[in-house]
């Protein structure tokens, strides 16, 4: 029986290529979103899988979101964690909603999501939960006191959440990509761009199938004793950050 797979900020991104990759694996697949129906309606329209809208910093949202999933395709199998926001500024001068809002979309929303749907994988001795963090979660970034801080709470998370989860077989996992080449980092001024890119020794932007590739393997059977790990995707940066 295919596994099923909810995807959150599903639609556009690293989150549609993970959508894309783990449809090609066999799984069914829902991919969440919180604003852009046009992207959502081009998501499900070109891979063929379901969409579902909310926001994952509101409980409520997320419990009747990952309802619908398990009404249309079933008990939630695999669980991707990867919708998130910034909303940059020095520290000195960011207000608190530019904090709060950054830590409730990016960091509440595990447990948001993931409480929906762990004791359904305990009872059935099987899941895979993949979160997404960042570089700049592992090294820190000018401006990103806030991403940066909801970034490296996912790591802890992930490894607090793979203890209490293992002897169930539940496994719980991290991919840190570094810059990838998706709408958000494209947004970014052009010579700021070009300088990210000098620093990176691959030479270059990641892609969003490679992310992609990733949490494949660690949504999968064969990643049964891969277990709160953290996998950093970032062409070297990170050895020269």
């Amino acid at each position: 029986m295919a596994r099923v797979a909810l995807v959150t900020g599903g639609t556009r991104g690293i989150g549609r290529a993970i959508v894309e990759r783990l449809k090609a694996d066999g799984m069914k697949v829902a991919a969440g979103y919180s604003g852009n129906d046009e992207a959502a309606a081009a998501c499900a329209r070109d891979l063929g899988v379901m969409v579902v809208k909310g926001n994952v910093g509101v409980f409520d949202d997320c419990r009747r979101a990952v309802g619908q999933v398990e009404a249309e395709l079933g008990p939630v199998d695999v669980l991707v964690n990867n919708a998130g926001i910034t909303r940059d500024g020095f520290f000195h001068k960011m207000t608190p909603e530019q904090w709060s809002e950054v830590i409730r979309v990016n960091m509440d929303s595990l447990y948001n999501m993931t409480r929906q749907v762990i004791e359904g994988m305990r009872e059935r001795e099987w899941g895979r939960i993949v979160n997404i963090s960042s570089i700049n979660g592992q090294k820190g970034q000018l401006g990103q006191t806030n991403y940066s801080a909801a970034k490296a709470g996912v790591i802890g998370f992930t490894k607090a959440l793979a203890l209490e989860n293992a002897r169930k077989g539940v496994t719980v996992n991290c991919v840190a990509p570094g810059y990838v080449d998706t709408e958000m980092v494209q947004a970014v001024p052009p010579k700021v761009l070009e300088g990210i890119i000098a620093q990176i020794p691959a030479g270059r932007l990641g892609r969003g199938e490679e992310i992609a590739d990733a949490v494949s393997f660690l949504a999968g059977e064969r990643a049964g004793y891969v277990n709160g790990s953290t996998l950093s995707l970032n062409g070297g940066q990170y050895l020269v950050g």
